[in-house]
């Protein structure tokens, strides 16, 4: 095999892609229209779908994933200052 030569696409041409997938499109027509293989766009579906919150708030699974990332840096962050507390509280 002679290197990856794998296309690179920008944001925005993935994020229309998914969103003809959203309408209606097929894989195989996207397939057959833009050359994206079926691994790439099930990867792009995943991570450019978005997801409406109760507050009309619109994410993509990206914004999620970082949050969900964030939130584990704060719960982190949280322990250590619990466990700094229980160290220099006096008994």
């Amino acid at each position: 095999m002679a290197g990856n030569r794998s296309p690179k696409y920008t944001q925005e041409f993935k994020q229309t892609i998914v969103n003809l997938y959203h309408s209606g499109k097929t894989y195989s027509q996207i397939n057959k229209e833009y050359g994206v293989s079926q691994s790439a766009l099930s990867n792009w579906i995943k991570q450019y779908s978005e997801v409406k919150m109760d507050d009309n708030t619109v994410l993509t699974a990206k914004q999620i994933k970082q949050l969900q990332k964030r939130n584990a840096q704060l719960e982190e962050e949280n322990l250590i200052l619990k466990k700094a507390i229980a160290i220099f509280t006096p008994h």
